[in-house]
């Protein structure tokens, strides 16, 4: 049985989610980027927002979110190169999704 939802109500769903704190843009990303993936592979994704939960993480930065898994910048970049190192960091290793105020990233 499955119940197909609109993306402005798995967005609710995902920021109603007391276990977690979405940001609106961050589940918008989110969401949007779930929505990509379904029409990529050409079948639904089942909405389980436990799952999603404890599959992705919302990060206020890059740099935040790669330091949580032992990345150390280096001593002389200036901010804008250790974002940006960040980021390739974090692709290197995961799914990324960037949006404003953050970056979301499959845990790994």
């Amino acid at each position: 049985m499955h119940q197909n939802i609109s993306t402005d109500e798995a967005i609710k769903l995902l920021k109603e989610d007391d276990n977690t704190d979405w940001s609106w843009s961050g589940a918008e990303a989110l969401v949007e980027y779930l929505e990509d993936l379904e029409d990529s592979l050409g079948e639904s994704i089942a909405f389980d927002r436990v799952a999603i939960r404890c599959e992705y993480s919302e990060y206020s930065s890059a740099l935040e979110a790669a330091e949580h898994y032992g990345f150390i910048p280096e001593d002389d970049e200036d901010e804008d190169n250790v974002e940006s190192s960040a980021i390739t960091y974090l692709e290197n290793k995961t799914t990324v999704i960037k949006f404003e105020g953050g970056v979301i990233i499959q845990q790994f």
